[in-house]
């Protein structure tokens, strides 16, 4: 179990200016979130491009901005959970909020923040019938976390990404046996890390799987093996598996917030705009997960209401206690 002042639901740039925001105000976050780690969008989908309207940088890189974020967060000493999705939430009493991830992880806070973005980033599934019976620690996952979970055993990867072709560059060194299976013969990653994958196929050290795609998945409490079909002569061959990783990208979904009771337009949150509170005491939406009138899905808006939540956060978690503001050039940045 997990115990928190404030739980943020997203672990993009927004999420992360929130940590240092309720830091000032002497409240620990803990943030959550379904990516293997911080930065949401710009960190999974593009961590390369350059941004332009972050105040006082006139271009910045999307990774270099997140790390920058860490950085300023790490006074207040934010925990995470990563690759984990809430799944449920719990209204216990005032400040008492319960939270129970897919992988059953257990989080009471007095604060909610959801800072989700697009929502929360789901992977996109091959059409695999039988899938879910293996999936949460039975052999099917659809990111890696801890590749040292994977030594000495078999793997199978589909995907012709950067992703796929990163991760089967470097676990063909820490598996037993690694197959990747790819619907085409040409890929859509990097050329570099396609020589590599190719180089690695000549000497055996990985199992090329060209022009096919996932056909069935087998075994008893864990998986066993995965059929793989080649798309052009129909035939099938069976591959020994003790996992499988599916990386064919994520798609942004709401997800079980959706069923949370909150007020929602058009798959967006509503919120008060005078401290970006929803219509359940205690849960706040911050960043492109929110909606309001003349709503602008700008980073830098969303820095604007981590700021203005967390001020009503603290007034929430202490009713009555009097907080004067001081700037931080005035009273700089005090960890904790």
């Amino acid at each position: 179990m997990i115990e928190t002042d404030i739980v943020i639901i997203g672990a993009g740039p927004v999420g992360l200016f929130a940590v240092f925001e309720a830091g000032l105000l002497k409240m620990r976050c803990h943030l959550v979130d379904y990516l293997p780690q911080a930065g949401g969008q710009l960190t999974e989908i593009y961590p390369k491009k350059p941004i332009y309207d972050i105040p006082g940088f006139p271009s910045v890189l999307a990774h270099e901005l997140i790390d920058n974020l860490l950085k300023q967060a790490e006074p207040f000493h934010p925990t995470f959970t990563f690759g984990e999705r809430i799944e449920t939430l719990q209204k216990r009493g005032e400040c008492d909020f319960v939270l129970t991830t897919n992988m059953h992880t257990e989080i009471h806070a007095k604060v909610v923040v959801i800072a989700g973005g697009l929502g929360c980033f789901e992977p996109r599934k091959p059409e695999v019938s039988g899938l879910e019976k293996f999936e949460n620690g039975k052999g099917i996952n659809y990111m890696i976390l801890d590749p040292e979970k994977y030594r000495g055993q078999k793997m199978v990867i589909a995907g012709g990404g950067d992703s796929a072709l990163d991760w089967a560059i470097f676990l063909s060194e820490v598996c037993s046996e690694l197959t990747l299976v790819h619907r085409s013969e040409s890929f859509r990653g990097a050329p570099d890390s396609v020589s590599k994958v190719m180089k690695l196929a000549e000497e055996g050290k990985i199992k090329l799987e060209l022009n096919s795609t996932l056909d069935a998945v087998h075994g008893n409490d864990q998986l066993q093996s995965v059929d793989v079909m080649n798309i052009k002569t129909k035939e099938k061959v069976s591959v020994a598996a003790d996992h499988l990783i599916p990386l064919f990208g994520l798609s942004p979904k709401l997800g079980p917030i959706e069923k949370w009771g909150l007020n929602l337009d058009k798959h967006a949150i509503e919120v008060n705009t005078d401290d970006y509170s929803t219509n359940i005491l205690g849960v706040y939406a911050i960043g492109d997960i929110n909606t309001y009138k003349n709503k602008l899905k700008l980073i830098l808006c969303g820095f604007h209401e981590a700021a203005l939540m967390s001020h009503s956060a603290y007034k929430y978690i202490n009713p009555g206690v009097k907080y004067t503001m001081k700037y931080t050039t005035v009273q700089g940045v005090h960890e904790f």
